[in-house]
């Protein structure tokens, strides 16, 4: 009767074993068919991504006509005409630009620069 046992016991973890490899073997299958649909997948995306890439290049590949370079005035013309110009041209594809002629803004920004300084040397003197 023991050995009957012994026998039993072998043929039960011989079977349990196979049981293991077989839901080993089913699992590396499956892995293997999801992979599978999954580079399907990205290879379908692919050849879409290579036709909207190509369809995107053919329009631009046709002559584009590029628009006249900008004219801008001589430099000996004065001032005055350029302004004039200036307000000709439509504004909202320029800026424009006009010199500050007033020094007087200059000594209060000295004033404001030197300050600035006198708080930075007091600050390194803390730390140290």
């Amino acid at each position: 009767m023991e050995e009957e046992s012994r026998l039993l016991d072998d043929k039960e973890r011989n079977l349990d074993e196979r049981v293991r490899i077989l839901e080993e073997k089913i699992a590396i299958q499956e892995l293997e068919d999801h992979n599978k649909t999954k580079l399907d997948a990205i290879k379908e995306l692919e050849s879409k991504i290579c036709d909207l890439e190509k369809r995107l290049k053919k329009p631009s590949e046709e002559p584009k006509t590029e628009p006249e370079p900008e004219t801008f005035p001589a430099p000996e013309e004065p001032e005055m005409e350029v302004a004039q110009k200036v307000e000709e041209e439509p504004t909202e594809e320029y800026v424009e630009v006009t010199p500050v002629e007033d020094t007087t803004m200059t000594p209060q920004f000295e004033e404001i620069e030197e300050d600035a300084k006198k708080q930075h040397e007091k600050k390194k003197r803390r730390l140290f």
